[in-house]
């Protein structure tokens, strides 16, 4: 095979990339402006402006406004499930929990933008992500959950109603990105600060792991 060859897979290569690219920088504009705007409050106008594309090429990608907030919540269900997807039985269930307290957080950290959102359609209502809770986030959490039960069935965690429990770590590690500016208001810090971030992982994690740990 000569170089001539291969230009139609490189050509191919690069304008997937490039349309990657494209999307990436969309949704990333599309998320600053509806973490801040909420969706009514944010044009296509702005986000094209975001992104650096034209409105019609933003249209090739995203046919609506709606459509492209879909994919923003989308993405940001992928970012903020990741760490419990990660949990499974050959775990062992405390250092498990530890571990997903410490991404979780990180998660808060890297993409309060994207927490802030999510809280926001939550209080709404979900009204464009319903389905989705119901189907995937669902099943995902009733897995989960089976996990957990089979750990307590085991003996290796005290008795506690899974759900709750995942309630518990979502609403104490996402407080620190949805209520940045109270706990920056309290504290005068963040989660940006290194050594505040390791205060808060050591006392989330204490406080929880002590809580469902076998005495």
């Amino acid at each position: 095979m000569n170089s001539t060859d291969k230009l139609p897979l490189k050509t191919a290569t690069r304008r997937s990339k490039a349309v990657a690219a494209k999307r990436t920088a969309i949704v990333n504009a599309a998320l600053a402006l509806f973490s801040q705007f909420g969706l009514h409050g944010t044009t296509l106008d702005k986000v094209a402006e975001g992104a650096d594309v034209s409105k019609t090429n933003l249209l090739y990608y995203y046919p609506s406004k709606e459509a492209l907030y879909i994919a923003v919540l989308k993405d940001i269900l992928d970012v903020w499930l990741a760490p419990l997807r990660a949990l499974n039985n050959e775990q062992q269930p405390l250092e498990a929990i530890r571990d997903y307290i410490r991404l979780k957080l990180e998660v808060s950290r890297d993409h309060p933008q994207a927490s802030r959102l999510f809280c926001m359609e939550m209080l709404q209502g979900a009204p464009l992500l319903k389905g989705e809770l119901e189907s995937s986030l669902r099943a995902l959490v009733e897995e989960k959950s089976s996990v957990i039960d089979e750990w307590i069935r085991q003996g290796r965690l005290v008795p506690v109603q899974p759900d709750h429990l995942i309630f518990m770590l979502w609403a104490v590690t996402q407080h620190y990105a949805d209520f940045a500016t109270q706990v920056e208001a309290v504290t005068g810090r963040t989660l940006n600060d290194e050594s505040f971030f390791r205060q808060t992982l050591e006392n989330v994690q204490r406080m929880v792991i002590e809580g469902i740990r076998v005495r």
